[in-house]
């Protein structure tokens, strides 16, 4: 799905953002924020409720979310004081008040889009098309805030229904199956990636419909 408002088009299955066909540069974080104001737009969300969503289980500094805010209005065009598309309710959070139209984003292609996640201790986090950055900077594409990982670790490229892992000149480094990463490493479902001392796994879910089938 797709979605479109003024000049622009936002993409969740690629992760970007368009105006007139050309991409506009978004951090993860400011991506995500827009993503959150334009699927919640019948309503305002609070900033408790969206420093939550970016950075859950942690505390941040209020002028984190207004920074990602301030993004997200210079890549749109935008101002605070008289908004076209991020509306401040004061006192409270923010609201996006543009008409938004939808469609499918489906690819031409008959080959489904691929989907995997990241496993982490009781968290579940999907990986998107394009670069996924893993480490503990606010800015992460995936977030773990935990000794020993670096604020960018390592990095998932998602693209045309591959993974590939590659290490940021981590401190501690990247290791897949006990072996140091230091090319890029092509991921297979199940696999565990250790950063530091924290090990998360690698998942692509079956396809719907698929039964194992019993002894």
């Amino acid at each position: 799905m797709t979605f479109r408002f003024g000049p622009f088009v936002l993409d969740p299955r690629t992760r970007q953002l368009l105006r007139d066909g050309d991409e506009i540069a978004l951090s993860p974080k400011a991506f995500q924020l827009l993503l959150l104001l334009v699927t919640n737009r019948a309503r305002a969300m609070s900033r408790d409720e969206l420093q939550q969503q970016l950075w859950p289980s942690t505390w941040v500094l209020e002028t984190n979310l207004a920074g990602v805010v301030a993004e997200v209005r210079r890549a749109l065009g935008d101002t605070a004081e008289r908004p076209t598309f991020v509306r401040t309710m004061h006192r409270f959070g923010y609201r996006f008040i543009a008409d938004v139209g939808e469609a499918d984003g489906s690819p031409a292609s008959s080959e489904p889009a691929m989907t995997c996640w990241l496993l982490w201790e009781t968290r579940q986090v999907p990986l998107t098309e394009g670069d996924n950055v893993v480490g503990r900077g606010v800015d992460a594409s995936v977030w773990i805030d935990a000794p020993g990982v670096s604020r960018h670790h390592a990095r998932i490229i998602v693209r045309r229904g591959e993974a590939t892992l590659e290490d940021l000149g981590s401190k501690n480094g990247t290791y897949v199956g006990g072996l140091r990463v230091t090319i890029p490493h092509r991921l297979t479902s199940g696999e565990q990636i250790r950063l530091g001392s924290v090990v998360i796994t690698f998942r692509i879910p079956e396809p719907p419909g698929v039964t194992e089938t019993a002894p």
